[in-house]
């Protein structure tokens, strides 16, 4: 299994690289996001960890042109940016999971291990969550609804999955920043209802009946339209 590490500073880099070869993962390197960028393209990974503040392409600008080449590679964010709007930046930008600094590095592998694993399938059979007629399959990562194929980004993914495996229950805001971002909810966002607009855009305004619906003061419900 192979993993790409893009980290500017060498000594945090080469720790990060004999750590997860250690444990049995095979590493690849890059000092900068502009290397990490053809690597990623040429090559396929199971994992990309990359630094945010660096020299020519940072860790988010990094992300953002992986994910508009279609480099579906789950990202982790490692930076010493922790505040809510940072990690927000890093969601939006395409990462999966962001990890503050300094971190122990059994953190790091735990974090490794759930996305390597997700991204791989294990633990996984052929799974697919269903409510009226829209279809999500854990496996092959496809939407469908009434049979036609709806993209999503990565992030719409999962909170589209975590309605699914939902259906019928008011979600507040902080479950879906929690269960979905990783993260706690900071009022003075409005992330989760970018993200469940984002959604709805794709999942229900070409089709007549409305999945996703608002409880005002509440949070939101997948259900069908009453």
């Amino acid at each position: 299994m192979k993993i790409l590490v893009v980290e500017d500073e060498p000594k945090t880099l080469h720790a990060i690289r004999q750590g997860l070869e250690e444990n049995s993962y095979e590493v690849d390197i890059a000092y900068d996001g502009l290397i990490a960028k053809q690597l990623a393209i040429r090559n396929s990974y199971a994992l990309i960890i990359t630094d945010v503040i660096m020299p020519g392409l940072n860790g988010f600008g990094l992300t953002r042109e992986l994910r508009e080449k279609g480099v579906q590679t789950p990202i982790l964010l490692l930076t010493a940016l922790g505040e809510t709007e940072d990690k927000v930046h890093g969601f939006d930008a395409g990462a999966d999971q962001y990890l503050v600094k300094p971190f122990q590095f059994v953190e790091l592998l735990a974090r490794v291990r759930s996305l390597t694993k997700r991204s791989t399938g294990a633990l996984l059979t052929h799974q697919v969550l269903r409510f009226e007629d829209l279809e999500l399959n854990l496996e092959t990562k496809v939407v469908t609804r009434q049979g036609q194929a709806i993209d999503l980004t990565a992030r719409e993914f999962t909170l589209l999955e975590y309605l699914m495996r939902n259906q019928g229950r008011v979600l507040s805001k902080v479950q879906l920043a929690e269960n979905v971002w990783e993260i706690g909810f900071d009022t003075g966002t409005n992330f989760v209802e970018v993200y469940i607009n984002y959604l709805r855009k794709k999942i229900d305004k070409r089709f007549d009946t409305k999945l996703i619906h608002t409880v005002f003061g509440m949070g939101y419900v997948l259900k069908k339209e009453a």
